[in-house]
């Protein structure tokens, strides 16, 4: 425990360090990013030992506190979500030694970095912690840190209501957590969460599983408590939105499975219940990402999407383990567990390929944008590879975990009733919907900022990124094609993880099956690029000429003539427009030689226009009738407290 302990330490010393060193930027940023380097390389060896079957490691000791004791520990769950914050951390640092280096002249970014390692110090200690108190204290540093980091550009409007946004939403989910923790408390009053599981009532369990599902929920982003995630994300710099998405996010699922054992036999309405969240996370957050015209919003959106993916693992584990089906519940928890691993890489992939188009074009507007490829081939490339991992195809990692999520689906639909067969169907089915929706936005996304021509930007201004930026890329680009060919060897080494979750262990048959079908996709991409080399090779000594493209009789067609995202959009959004609301602006020609015509589209996000905004704003103008006590005056908020002090001495004293 002390290399673990000794990483957090680093990460407030080199944080802190750069924090006070910011009037020399290089200095600062080279500190702030090895903080979180050197913690990686600390704590991943014990980590890594514990995953694979090491003995858990704990350290208890005295704690002045009320309610506990100090109480760390690193089990099999705690060192995979530990190796997923530091790796992609790490990752995330290196990056933004050369993402910030413009604010060398400018506004220094040793704030960014001091509270960048607090965050990730932050994310450590809720998968260390075993006390409830220190678990909130280590949440709210996470959720406080992480305020101000998407808070950077607070001179814009926007940025300071989508931090305000978020930092209400993370303090409304702790308002959950409270009563949560207070009921688990042992019958001595303490709060050890390793100790936690007295005798609950069927009643008091099902209270504390819809405490922990809002309370840990609303921080994972699931529908319809997301409205912070669209919001911060892309206000917040795009090295921040990648670590938010990648990690921070999945404290939720952290949090939810380490109460979730002491709640007792769960069941089956809460299998169900998460499945029903899965399903509407996953197609909504999809439908509302397919029409957005914001880069940033639109993968913020897919993180919707991706927590409804996991949540469809976590659900169908769930079912499996209510009605005694240890295989279903094997595959259910382990696809919704390597789901969180692979929407780490390839969440994190996108941001910071989403983080290089704005650093070299200074706009995250997808219909500016168009024929980035030409000048940012590396960017590009590694974004189509987020982008097909994100969409589930194989042999890359996301068609892993949802391969074994349908699977474990599938065996259920075989063993069960007719009743959780027809809710694990509709999996399935969820399943392949949003498969189809991510590929048609993301072909969207990558065929309109990266192919065709230019519409707004000028291509002779844009560069590719710097090797700080482009290194941790390949990096993420690489682990998308590792753990996709090699998926089944990862199973296997989750199979302690899974066991320790689930009850029950994976087959020999599932990674079988999931060896034979990934080095399937994996040869047929190597027929390709081998039948691309041999023409590479024919064509070598061949004359080659280049003429201009060809299209509706033009041949040199303009960017007026490419497809804009709200028209690729169109016949989808259409289908659906029942759950989004989309408004749209036309100006249709109107003569036989027409003038100037235009199509674009707003899609805002239905929960917050028709449930959060009202509300907030009735509570604003309720609250609003208070200000008559907001006198200005010094003599009077005196006179005040003298006379709360007055009625608690008289209140005071008539109990005497």
């Amino acid at each position: 425990m002390i290399p673990i302990l000794s990483a957090v330490a680093v990460l407030v010393f080199f944080g802190s360090a750069a924090f006070v060193l910011q009037r020399r930027p290089g200095l600062s940023a080279c500190l702030g990013g090895l903080g979180p380097v050197l913690a990686a390389l600390l704590s991943w060896r014990v980590s890594f030992g514990v995953l694979l079957g090491d003995a858990p490691v704990w350290l208890q000791a005295a704690w002045s506190m009320p309610l506990g004791t100090f109480s760390v520990g690193l089990d099999a769950l705690s060192a995979f979500f530990l190796i997923l914050i530091l790796g992609l951390s790490a990752l995330v640092a290196v990056y933004g030694i050369g993402y910030f280096r413009p604010a060398a002249g400018g506004r220094p970014a040793g704030g960014v970095w001091f509270c960048f390692n607090i965050l990730v110090a932050g994310m450590m200690l809720v998968c260390l912690v075993r006390n409830a108190l220190l678990f909130l204290v280590a949440w709210e540093i996470m959720a406080l840190s992480s305020f101000f980091l998407v808070a950077f550009d607070y001179e814009r409007d926007e940025v300071r209501r989508a931090s305000w946004t978020y930092l209400v939403a993370a303090h409304l989910g702790t308002a959950f957590l409270l009563p949560l923790f207070l009921i688990l408390g042992g019958p001595d009053g303490s709060q050890e969460l390793g100790a936690v599981g007295r005798a609950l009532s069927p009643g008091m369990a099902n209270l504390c599983f819809v405490l922990a599902l809002i309370g840990f929920g609303t921080k994972a982003g699931i529908m319809p408590l997301h409205v912070w995630l669209p919001e911060a994300h892309p206000a917040a710099p795009s090295p921040v939105s990648a670590l938010m998405s990648g990690v921070m996010i999945k404290t939720g699922i952290y949090g939810f499975l380490r109460i979730l054992p002491a709640l007792g036999a769960p069941p089956l309405w809460w299998g169900l219940t998460l499945l029903a969240v899965g399903a509407v996370s996953g197609v909504l957050g999809v439908l509302f990402a397919l029409a957005q015209h914001d880069l940033k919003r639109l993968l913020a959106y897919h993180s919707v999407e991706n927590i409804g993916i996991i949540m469809l693992g976590l659900g169908t584990g769930l079912v499996g383990l209510s009605l005694g089906a240890p295989a279903v519940a094997a595959l259910g928890f382990a696809g919704g567990l390597l789901h969180v691993l692979n929407h780490a890489l390839f969440k994190g992939l996108l941001f910071l390929g989403a983080g290089s188009v704005l650093h070299a074009t200074g706009t995250r507007e997808i219909d500016r944008l168009g024929g980035l490829l030409k000048k940012m081939p590396d960017t590009g490339l590694v974004f189509l590879v987020g982008a097909a991992a994100i969409c589930g195809l194989p042999p890359l990692n996301g068609f892993v975990s949802e391969f074994l999520v349908m699977l474990g689906a599938l065996n259920g639909i075989a063993a069960l009733s007719a009743g959780p067969a027809a809710a694990l169907a509709g999996v399935m089915a969820s399943l392949a919907l949003i498969g189809g929706l991510a590929a048609a936005c993301f072909t969207k996304a990558f065929g309109v900022v990266f192919l065709g021509e230019s519409r707004a930007v000028e291509l002779r201004a844009v560069h590719e990124s710097n090797v700080w930026m482009r290194l941790p890329m390949l990096v993420l680009a690489a682990a998308c094609v590792g753990i996709g060919v090699f998926g089944w060897a990862v199973v296997s080494g989750l199979s302690g993880l899974v066991k320790s979750v689930a009850g029950s262990a994976i087959g020999v048959e599932t990674t079988s099956a999931l060896f034979a079908v990934t080095m399937g996709a994996a040869a047929l991409l190597g027929l390709i690029g081998l039948l691309a080399g041999l023409r590479r090779w024919l064509l070598f000594r061949r004359p080659r000429t280049e003429t201009d493209t060809w299209g509706c009789g033009y041949l040199a067609p303009s960017s007026r003539m490419q497809y804009t995202a709200s028209s690729f959009a169109q016949p989808l959004a259409d289908l659906f427009l029942f759950f989004l609301r989309t408004r749209k602006h036309a100006r249709t020609p109107d003569a036989v030689f027409p003038g100037a015509s235009r199509f674009d589209t707003e899609t805002p996000d239905v929960s917050r226009e028709t449930v959060y905004r009202p509300l907030f704003e009735f509570v604003a103008q309720m609250l609003g009738r208070f200000r008559v006590f907001q006198e200005g005056r010094i003599q009077v908020y005196v006179l005040y407290i003298v006379v709360t002090l007055l009625v608690l001495l008289l209140w005071q004293w008539r109990r005497l």
